[in-house]
């Protein structure tokens, strides 16, 4: 409400240039509407994070500088109105409506990225996540956050841009020990070894602050690199996740393909300093899309697919999997040039 500030349920409409709201009456519209908001030089906020206790809303902001708070039921829900609203503000933009749908389902994640300004920046006490009891099969957990919150908090503090590109950052921050699962639900996804669900966007996982979040997390052996094999020029580098040599575990790094001299380095994205944790010369190495079908001899764990594997000149198997099939194909394509 604008005077009084409490909640009401509404039922929306949604046409072209207008969003109409109605009173309800024993569960049905009562005509005339009790008021619109007209959508032209609109804007929207979703998520919304200004009510810490309502984690569902909308904002929508006119061109008069009125401000409507819309709440949903559901996650899906408040996605879904915010799509369909955001595409009414701009009906008369083609180009812009295009753009939206397309970035809807698009996977870029800036190729410099601090997971320890993230962490950092969580534990704010003014604009970060705050902890609070959650229960889960009868059972409470103290200190704990739903996992679409999180990604709320991602894309609402411009971490990510979209919901794919905010749980995999999740993915990552879990991945390095900064936070932990908590509770049936997650546990269980954790044990899955499933890159895309390892951390649920949705309300029933639970998650917590791992208590070594400020530890700097060490290198498990040095990596010798000469200044030589980092000379070359960067010709492609981004997000990719490999799996390790001994543990068989799925990790999220930032690779970089150089040339002159031919080498792929990957980096560890919870380290502050600029420097690989592996790296080998792609001089004689093969590289090779595997298929999608199935789980490829030598992959372990539960994978999405869009896998490649590298075999270097001296036989150590690099199993690598891209966010898409088009990025595979342009990191192949890349690689063999250099072989």
């Amino acid at each position: 409400g604008h005077i009084v500030h409490n909640w009401k349920a509404r039922w929306f409409i949604l046409r072209q240039n207008t969003l109409l709201y109605y009173k309800l009456e024993g569960g049905r519209k009562v005509t005339p509407p009790k008021g619109q908001i007209l959508l032209d030089g609109c804007t929207i906020t979703c998520p919304c994070l200004e009510y810490e206790n309502r984690p569902l809303l909308i904002k929508l902001k006119t061109r008069t500088s009125t401000e409507y708070f819309l709440e949903a039921c559901s996650r899906e829900e408040r996605d879904a109105w915010a799509f369909e609203i955001t595409g009414a503000i701009h009906a008369g933009q083609p180009g812009k409506v295009q753009q939206l749908h397309i970035l809807k389902n698009s996977f870029k994640l800036p190729p410099h990225i601090s997971l320890h300004r993230i962490v950092d920046k969580m534990h704010d006490s003014s604009s970060g996540i705050r902890p609070s009891p959650n229960m889960e099969q009868g059972s409470t957990y103290k200190k704990t956050f739903i996992g679409s919150s999180l990604v709320d908090w991602l894309i609402s503090n411009s971490f990510s841009a979209n919901r794919l590109e905010a749980v995999t950052l999740a993915s990552m921050l879990m991945e390095e020990n900064f936070l932990r699962p908590v509770g049936v639900r997650s546990m269980g996804a954790i044990r899955s070894g499933d890159l895309a669900e390892q951390f649920l966007d949705d309300s029933t996982a639970l998650y917590t602050f791992a208590e070594s979040y400020k530890k700097k997390i060490s290198s498990k052996e040095e990596i010798s690199l000469s200044t030589v094999e980092l000379s070359g020029t960067v010709v492609k580098q981004g997000y990719l996740a490999k799996q390790g040599h001994k543990r068989k575990n799925w990790k999220v790094r930032r690779f970089v393909l150089r040339k002159d001299p031919a080498f792929l380095h990957y980096y560890d994205p919870s380290k502050e300093e600029n420097r690989p944790v592996g790296g080998f010369s792609l001089r004689g190495s093969l590289v090779s899309a595997l298929e999608d079908n199935g789980v490829p001899t030598g992959v372990k764990g539960n994978v999405q697919g869009n896998l490649f594997k590298v075999i270097t000149k001296d036989d150590t198997h690099y199993y690598i999997q891209a966010s898409s099939k088009a990025e595979r194909a342009e990191w192949i394509e890349a690689i063999k040039k250099l072989t």
